[in-house]
């Protein structure tokens, strides 16, 4: 069978293993813009505007800056000292890796929800095969899109989207598409897209690569993957001018490595300050209960487990599980079961940091049939919810709030 465009090895699978048709691969990744920065700036929106970095304020090294402070020309990875000199008037905020960590998890929650084959590059950047996947969770740009208000949503920072055939490709798509945007590069397109593109900006080509690539008068990548293969091997070795010519081709083997566990909808928050009420978490926990059963309908899927897990003041976590006779979506049902959770699993006298949900036992919603009970004969409260989330997906997350929690402000 022939298909439009190129056909790059590893960027393709065999369909149901029948010998038949290929299925090509869809890769995504999702990169957090300025993730460090982002993260303080939740804390301190007074600095959204002003010049700032997150390291050393005068010795050591920026881990990460915000755009105001990048149009000076600091950059991560560099020096304190040097940045000072290039922003004297920047706002330094030492690093607290404990609040990025819980974002990390809150975003990795948020992708897992969509499909199970996730793959944590790193701390502010994944990988999403949504190969074969169209028909469950829809096309990938609108996915995109969803995961970035989501992530917007919930967390409080924006992130990129890129769209692609294998894993090189999303994220040089993510990286054109930085800040806080999406681009696809269909497979028909992908020679096109990278044929002007700098040699520099090929993921993986430094300074060092790139000066050896302007000395053969490689200026873009069309011009690299012009060059014979044999003459990028003899200036670079067989290995590395192999895998060189292959990327400037945007051929890439590379799968999509997903950590071992269960696909579940999760999310988690963490308070302003702590709380010691259980009134206060009780609204905090409902708070997330209709999130994670928002984007579960969203999703197309139901749960039968339920694990809250908290955070105290001292940093100690604990976590419980439940498991449903029968999969729901209902933000009452989960949020009875957290309520439950959350009784035996309180400590008297100790405030609590951070609340967690997370659903697992996933399935689709259309391959299960949902049996109706003696005390919810018509499961009215799924159609009002749906109801809910359409609105809220037209007007915004303020349209429609249930009502203890407008009476109470977020902690």
């Amino acid at each position: 069978m022939s298909r439009r465009g190129p056909v790059f090895p590893g960027d393709a699978r065999e369909a149901g293993g029948m010998g038949g048709d290929e299925v090509p691969r869809v890769v995504m990744c999702v990169d957090m813009d300025a993730f460090y920065a982002s993260v303080e700036l939740r804390r301190h929106p007074e600095w959204r505007d002003v010049p700032m970095w997150v390291g050393g304020a005068h010795r050591g090294v920026v881990l990460s800056a915000n755009y105001p402070a990048r149009a000076f020309g600091v950059r991560g990875g560099m020096s304190s000292a040097r940045a000072r000199q290039l922003c004297p008037h920047a706002v330094c905020a030492p690093p607290d890796f404990e609040a990025y960590s819980e974002v990390s998890a809150g975003i990795v929650a948020v992708l897992e929800t969509f499909t199970a084959r996730v793959e944590s590059a790193s701390i502010d950047e994944a990988y999403l095969d949504l190969t074969g996947s169209e028909r469950t969770v829809g096309a990938a740009a609108v996915l995109g899109e969803r995961i970035r208000a989501i992530v917007h949503d919930e967390q409080g920072i924006c992130c990129s989207v890129g769209i692609g055939p294998n894993k090189l490709i999303a994220k040089m798509a993510c990286n054109a598409a930085k800040p806080d945007g999406l681009r696809e590069v269909a497979p028909a397109d992908v020679i096109a897209f990278l044929g002007p593109l700098p040699v520099g900006d090929l993921v993986g080509v430094g300074e060092s690569t790139g000066s050896r690539l302007a000395a053969l008068g490689v200026a873009s990548l069309g011009d690299l993957a012009a060059l014979p293969r044999s003459a990028v091997q003899a200036a670079f070795g067989l290995r590395a001018g192999a895998l060189l010519h292959e990327r400037a081709s945007g051929r890439d083997h590379s799968r999509v490595v997903a950590r071992a566990g269960e696909r579940g909808v999760g999310c988690q928050e963490t308070f302003g300050h702590d709380l010691s009420d259980d009134a206060g978490v009780h609204a905090e926990l409902l708070r997330v209960v209709v999130k994670v059963t928002s984007r579960m309908r969203a999703a197309g899927v139901l749960g039968r487990t339920i694990t809250l897990s908290l955070r105290y003041a001292d940093f100690r976590t604990v976590s419980r599980a439940l498991t449903l006779p029968a999969p729901t979506d209902v933000t009452d049902e989960v949020y009875d079961v957290a309520r439950h959770l959350y009784a035996i699993l309180r400590t008297p006298r100790s405030p609590v940091r951070r609340v967690g949900i997370r659903v697992t036992g996933l399935a689709d919603v259309g391959t299960v049939a949902l049996q109706p009970t003696l005390d919810a004969p018509e499961r009215g409260w799924r159609d009002a919810e749906r109801a809910a989330d359409n609105v809220i997906r037209r007007f915004g997350p303020a349209a429609v709030r249930r009502a203890v929690l407008t009476r109470r402000e977020r902690p």
